[in-house]
């Protein structure tokens, strides 16, 4: 069930009852019908006003609808918004009836109860969010909306949902530029993978493809291109640093004079929704279509027409892309085929989740390339236990996938993408405490992310022995802070927890004195001599007398402002006790002692020291 993110706490049904009790229309003071809301950092290329779908259509002689014959990839037409990302997710979406549900409530609709309010479901972080809005949408005149449209006029789903994701990241602006596989996980909860085209493609990439759209995988591409280059169009119809939906993979029969058999075709759909298509070979009217019986034809759905859809063959798919990006349902999608065809029972991949978050000079150590503060990272342990029941070889697979959290939310505020990664060590000790820089000094990883981006997300499959690991996940450089999410996917269930320690004290270990130096003994001597000065016939001192004691010592050694009168009240109870805190405890400390440059003084960490020993000697 979906959890209500509405600021009053009210639920969907709640809000709605209130408009129809009321007999108002809902108007949302979340996410309220004004121009900030659309774009924050610009002006709208033309004005436009807010229209409810009856506004729009008024003298069209039709009426609003929020489905015209059911949901379909054609609902999907991008307007004024470089949120092709999203719409090709949106475009793929659609083609499975179930999930759409999920996301998009069929029940409702401009019929009897419409109160102007409408709901959809996103996955957001590792839980489904119920997101509602009002009907309220832009447009420039009636019967036409600025934004994400569908070709039926009267059709408003797809529209209203644009709406729902831009109040969820804050606006609509924050959806420009994008990856599909983030719009893929947050309308499925399923896990991405990225696989690149071309040279670098896995040999085994078009059983991937088959497998995948046979399991309702949702598949996204594009060519990449250099910021100068987004949204050009090539001599061959397809556009560059562009999200294009694959709609559909199928080996196909074809007969020739001299020969007979199957080859497999993709086909995809540019979100732009009109001419601009694949011109090559498969293209829409083009002369290889003539190879295919025309029951094969009406079975493929083929329609030649200016919509935004083609077919093409598989190599020149994988020639003329450079990224796919693959989104399962579950994990299992890539098994080998053998054990999909094989009639086994298989068991359901096991999902373990992780939160946390680098904080700057804290827990924001960088990557393994900063050793003197990579080790000051979160750090997971977790345990492959047995290895895969259906291979033969020793090893147990488990899917690591580092999310970062709310970037694209706070957008408007300047943030952007991290560019995150991970690494993992075996540990020999499953019990060991928070490892320190001399540990990843002289061990070496075991296994890591495919590289580090500037991605929402990013996944990696990795085949590990049966063990205990220490997963690390990073930002590339140090001192980046944000939120994270990690799911961790396995055939087994992989026990796992953050390394840390308890706050509280333990037995000191026995000391082992040194000899004293002329030095030590100087300082000794210079303590007593002031002790006694100071405290009179009674050996006793006060809080501002031991700060003149300190202060007359320590600052001919050290440089610095002197102890504080605060730290001497707190150093009066203070005993040597075996304190240890945990990462939660740490930061805290760090956050109430350190000083804008980072770092903790003197003065500062006595005192502190001095609180956490009275705590607990009480």
């Amino acid at each position: 069930m979906a959890i209500t993110t509405t600021k009053s706490g009210k639920t969907y049904d709640e809000l709605k009852a209130e408009c129809l009790k009321d007999g108002a229309l809902f108007e949302d003071p979340d996410f309220p019908a004004i121009d900030s809301n659309i774009f924050f950092s610009q002006s709208a290329p033309k004005a436009f006003q807010w229209l409810r779908p009856g506004e729009i259509l008024e003298g069209s002689g039709t009426s609003p609808e929020f489905f015209v014959g059911g949901a379909s990839r054609f609902d999907v037409k991008q307007g004024e918004l470089g949120d092709c990302w999203l719409l090709a997710a949106l475009a793929c979406l659609s083609q499975y009836p179930k999930l759409m549900e999920n996301v998009i409530p069929s029940s409702q609709s401009f019929g009897e109860g419409y109160a102007g309010i409408f709901k959809f479901n996103f996955w957001v972080f590792g839980a489904w969010r119920e997101i509602v809005v009002d009907d309220r949408s832009t447009a420039y005149l009636q019967w036409q909306l600025v934004f994400l449209h569908s070709t039926e006029k009267n059709e408003f789903w797809s529209s209203l949902l644009e709406k729902a994701y831009a109040k969820l990241v804050g606006s609509y602006e924050s959806l420009k530029g994008g990856s599909t596989s983030e719009a893929f996980e947050d309308f499925t909860g399923g896990v991405a993978e990225f696989f690149d085209l071309g040279p670098k493609a896995p040999s085994n990439l078009l059983a991937i493809m088959l497998k995948s759209f046979e399991r309702e995988s949702l598949m996204g591409c594009s060519i990449d291109a250099e910021p100068t280059q987004f949204e050009s169009k090539l001599s061959n119809g397809l556009v560059m640093g562009h999200a294009y939906s694959i709609t559909s993979v199928k080996m196909v029969d074809i007969k020739t004079a001299n020969k007979a058999g199957k080859i497999p075709l993709v086909r995809m759909r540019n979100p732009w929704g009109n001419e601009a298509e694949w011109k090559g070979r498969w293209s829409d009217q083009s002369p290889e279509w003539k190879l295919i019986a025309d029951d094969e034809k009406e079975e493929l759905g083929l329609v030649f027409d200016k919509d935004g859809e083609f077919w093409m063959s598989f190599e020149d798919f994988k020639s003329n892309f450079t990224k796919l990006e693959l989104c399962y349902l579950s994990p299992d999608t890539l098994e080998d085929e053998k054990i999909v065809s094989s009639g086994k029972v298989r068991q359901k991949w096991q999902m373990t989740t992780m939160e946390g978050s680098w904080k700057k000079r804290i827990t924001a150590g960088g990557c393994r390339n900063y050793l003197d503060t990579f080790w000051t990272n979160p750090q997971y342990r977790f345990e492959v236990i047995d290895p895969d029941e259906d291979d033969d070889d020793d090893f147990g697979t488990v899917i690591i996938a580092l999310m970062q959290k709310d970037r694209r939310k706070f957008k408007k505020e300047g943030v952007d993408l991290l560019t995150i990664g991970y690494i993992m060590y075996e540990l020999k000790d499953p019990n060991c405490k928070p490892l320190d820089m001399r540990f990843f000094k002289f061990n070496e990883s075991k296994a890591k992310s495919p590289n580090f981006i500037n991605l929402r997300e990013i996944c990696g499959r990795h085949k590990l022995k049966p063990g205990h690991y220490c997963l690390i996940p990073s930002t590339f450089e140090p001192n980046e802070e944000g939120d994270f999410l990690i799911r961790m996917f396995s055939e087994k269930t992989v026990p796992s927890e953050e390394i840390d320690e308890k706050t509280g004290l333990k037995e000191p270990e026995p000391e082992v004195v040194a000899k004293t130096t002329p030095e030590d003994d100087a300082a000794t001597a210079a303590l007593k001599d002031a002790f006694g000065k100071i405290s009179g016939i009674d050996n006793e001192i006060d809080a501002y007398e031991l700060q003149e004691i300190l202060n007359s010592v320590f600052q001919k050694e050290f440089k610095f402002d002197g102890f504080c009168a605060d730290t001497c009240r707190s150093l009066v109870a203070t005993k040597d006790n075996g304190v240890t805190v945990s990462n939660q405890t740490f930061n805290a400390l760090v956050m109430r002692y350190s000083h804008k440059d980072g770092k903790i003084y003197f003065d500062d960490y006595i005192h502190m020291i001095a609180r956490l020993s009275t705590l607990f000697g009480e």
